[in-house]
C-alpha cells in the first residue's frame, strides 16, 4: 500500500500524458487521416518489390533492386528473431497506443523518467518532460517520416536516467534502465542520434567523476561505472546480428574505404564518404539563432506563397512570382525547418548558468557548445576537420547540422535544473 501511494502520483502523470498525446493529434487519429511522410512513402515505394515477391512465393527476399544499386533488404527493415522479446517491451513501454499518439507519449515519458532519476518532484518533472517533447524540431521529422530518427532520441533520456540512477548509488535499478534503453535504442536503429549522445554521457560522466573526487567517493563512482558498461554492453549484445551485418555491409557501400581516390586527396576521409557529402547539411552560424528565433532564416524550404502572414500584404499580382521564391535563405541546401528549443527555455538555460552549482553545469554547457560548433560543418571547417580525422567513427556520418539533437537535450535539461 505503502509502495502504491509512493508511485500514485507518476502513474497519474503516464496518464495524463498518454491524454495529452492523444488530444494533441484529435481528431485526425481518431478519423484515420495518415501523414503524408516523404521518407515514409518513399520507403513503401522501395519495399513493393519484396511485398510482392512475398506474396508471390511465400518467402521473404534478402534482396531488392528498388534501391540504390541494389541492397539487401534487412538494411531497410531489420528483423530478427534475436529481438522478438524487446520488440514487445517497446510496445508495453508504448502502453499500444496508437501510431502518432506513442510518438510524443514516448517523448515525455522518457524525458521524465530522467528528470524523475534526477530526484526531481513529479511536478517539475512534468513541465520539464513537456518542455523537451513539444520542441518544433521533434513535429518536424514526424513529418518528414524520420521516425527511426524520432524515436531513437526518445529513448536516450531513459538511457541517460539509468546513468543517473547508477552513480547516485542505485547500481541494479540504474543498470536494468541503462541496458534495456540501450537495446531499445539500437533496435530503433538510428546509430548517428546514439552515437552522438555518447559525447553527452562522456561529459556528465566526468562530472559525476568530478562530484565524487570532491566528496572522497571515487569507489562508488568506479563501481557505478562498471555497471555502466556492462549494461551497455548488454544492450549492444542483444542486437548484435543487426549491428554486425550493418558493420559488414557498410564496408561495400560508400561508407567503406574507397580505392577510387587520389592517396593525397583532402576530401577523402578514412572512412570513405568524403568530406563534402558529409557537410552538405551545415548550419549557418548566423542560423544558429533560430535555437531563440525559430524563423530567423525564413523557415522551413516552402515557397514563400504558402507563408499566409507575408501573404497578407502581398499584391496578388505577383503571386506566380511568391510561389517560385523560397521562404528559407540560409546555407543549408534545404530544410523542413529550424532547431528551435523556446525563448522562455532558452531564457531559463541562460539563467541556470548562472545560479545551478556544480559541476553537472559545465557538462551540459560543454556539451551544447561542441554541438553548436560541429553543427557549423563547412563554416567551421577546422573544427569539424579534427573530428573527421582522429574521432573514431565521426566520419561515418552525414548531415552535420542534426548534431543539434544534443543541444536541443542540454538546453531543456539544464532550464530545469535552473
Amino acid at each position: 500500500m505503502n509502495l502504491f501511494k509512493r508511485i500514485l502520483p507518476d502513474i497519474v502523470v503516464i496518464i495524463l500524458f498518454a491524454v495529452l498525446s492523444f488530444v494533441y493529434f484529435f481528431p485526425a487519429v481518431t478519423e484515420g487521416r495518415i501523414l503524408s511522410q516523404h521518407d515514409s512513402v518513399a520507403g513503401i515505394g522501395a519495399g513493393e518489390e519484396a511485398k510482392e515477391y512475398l506474396e508471390r512465393t511465400g518467402e521473404r527476399t534478402r534482396w531488392t533492386n528498388s534501391i540504390f544499386g541494389g541492397m539487401p533488404t534487412y538494411q531497410m527493415a531489420p528483423s530478427y528473431d534475436s529481438t522478438d522479446t524487446l520488440k514487445g517491451v517497446e510496445k508495453l513501454y508504448h502502453l499500444y497506443l496508437p501510431d502518432y499518439v506513442w510518438y510524443v507519449f514516448v517523448m515525455l515519458l522518457g524525458f521524465y523518467i530522467l528528470l524523475r532519476a534526477f530526484d526531481f518532484s513529479v511536478w517539475l518533472a512534468s513541465l520539464g518532460a513537456v518542455l523537451w517533447a513539444f520542441s518544433s524540431y521533434f513535429f518536424i521529422i514526424i513529418a518528414a517520416g524520420h521516425i527511426w530518427k524520432f524515436v531513437t532520441l526518445a529513448y536516450i533520456p531513459p538511457t541517460i536516467a539509468g546513468m543517473v540512477l547508477a552513480y547516485r548509488g542505485k547500481y541494479l535499478s540504474g543498470g536494468l534502465l541503462t541496458a534495456v534503453f540501450v537495446a531499445l535504442q539500437i533496435v530503433s536503429n538510428h546509430v548517428q542520434m546514439s552515437y552522438y549522445f555518447l559525447f553527452v554521457m562522456l561529459f556528465m560522466a566526468v562530472a559525476f567523476g568530478v562530484d565524487a573526487w570532491r566528496k572522497k567517493e571515487m569507489p562508488q563512482f568506479l563501481k557505478a561505472t562498471g555497471v555502466l558498461l556492462m549494461a551497455g554492453i548488454l544492450g549492444v549484445c542483444i542486437n548484435l546480428s543487426n549491428l554486425y551485418h550493418t558493420y559488414e555491409y557498410s564496408k561495400e557501400t560508400m561508407r567503406g574505404k574507397s580505392e577510387l581516390v587520389k592517396p593525397d586527396s583532402h576530401n577523402q576521409t578514412k572512412s570513405g564518404l568524403e568530406r563534402d557529402y558529409i557537410t552538405q547539411w551545415s548550419y549557418g552560424i548566423g542560423e544558429t539563432f533560430s535555437l531563440l528565433v525559430p524563423n530567423v532564416k525564413g523557415g522551413a524550404s516552402v515557397p514563400l506563397a504558402a507563408n499566409e502572414k507575408a501573404m497578407e500584404k502581398a499584391n496578388p499580382m505577383y503571386n506566380s512570382i511568391y510561389s517560385q521564391i523560397g521562404q528559407y535563405w540560409g546555407e543549408q541546401p534545404g530544410t523542413s525547418g529550424p532547431v528551435y528549443v523556446g525563448a522562455f527555455v532558452m531564457f531559463l538555460f541562460i539563467l541556470g548558468l548562472f545560479i545551478v552549482k556544480g559541476p553537472m553545469k559545465w557538462a551540459l554547457l560543454a556539451a551544447t557548445v561542441l554541438s553548436v560548433l560541429l553543427s557549423w560543418g563547412k563554416n567551421f571547417m577546422g573544427f569539424t576537420d579534427f573530428f573527421l580525422d582522429y574521432i573514431p567513427m565521426y566520419d561515418k556520418f552525414r548531415a552535420v547540422s542534426s548534431i543539434l539533437v544534443i543541444a536541443e537535450f542540454t538546453i531543456p535539461l539544464l532550464a530545469v535544473l535552473a
